[in-house]
């Protein structure tokens, strides 16, 4: 098995959790370690179902998920971006935009959206890393799993440290960093792949 492989793979696949980790972090008035832990473990469990899911649906499924990927992953985070704009444009900028928590739906809906690029990675993930075994294939979705994780729980923090300097903001950037993944993603997967 090939580790180097590995872990630049799940450091790619975790970039998009990782930006809207540092955008949950940016609108959340007090970030405490549970609430780190809540938004890191959401991705970071996402980032390690998604590959097996993948992987289960094998080759014959690959054509179907990439025909519809990248549009869920836009409308998904579009939607949420879109409420945060508008949650932002109604509190009009201060200590009021932040929110206390993020709720769990929506969480689960971001780490969705954020990892369904590891649904088609699952697919090519063993002759990628040379997990010939289910043993090795696990293996590789927990360490992808682990590495979203701490990624995340750390842009969480930093997130905040950026929110809190721009305190009124944070909520636009927040909704316009989301939409622009879900823009990324798009066009990655309509021109690029």
């Amino acid at each position: 098995m090939d580790y180097v492989s590995l872990i630049g793979i799940a450091v790619g696949l975790s970039m998009d959790a990782f930006a809207v980790s540092l955008a949950n972090g940016a609108v959340t008035r007090k970030v405490r370690p549970a609430f780190a832990l809540k938004v890191a473990g959401c991705f970071g469990l996402f980032q390690s179902l998604m590959p097996i899911i993948g992987w289960l649906i094998g080759k014959a499924g690959a054509s179907i998920i990439n025909a519809v990927d990248h549009w869920i992953a836009l409308i998904l985070l579009s939607i949420i971006g879109i409420q945060m704009l508008r949650e932002a444009h109604k509190c009009h900028g201060g200590e009021a935009c932040l929110q206390d928590n993020i709720p769990t739906r929506t969480l689960l809906v971001l780490a969705v959206a954020t990892s369904i690029d590891a649904l088609a990675t699952g697919i090519l993930l063993p002759s990628a890393v040379g997990a010939s075994t289910t043993q090795l294939m696990l293996l590789s979705v927990c360490l992808i799993g682990v590495v979203t994780l701490v990624l995340c729980y750390i842009g969480v923090y930093i997130g905040k440290k950026f929110g809190d300097r721009f305190t009124g903001k944070a909520q636009i950037i927040g909704g316009l960093v989301l939409i622009g993944i879900g823009i990324k993603i798009f066009v990655e997967h309509m021109w690029f792949s």
